[in-house]
């Protein structure tokens, strides 16, 4: 999986899983270039 760090500020977007094929909810926050935090929910809906 491959993340686009050079926008900043809070990105969230919803992505089948590669494995099950269920839909999870990615979330991650990028500052200066670098990745701040980075979450991975299921995607209800």
């Amino acid at each position: 999986m491959l993340l686009d760090v050079s926008e900043e500020g809070a990105q969230t977007y919803v992505e089948d899983c590669e494995v099950c094929c269920n839909p999870i909810q990615l979330s991650y926050e990028v500052i200066n270039g670098k990745m701040k935090s980075f979450t991975i929910d299921k995607a209800y809906g």
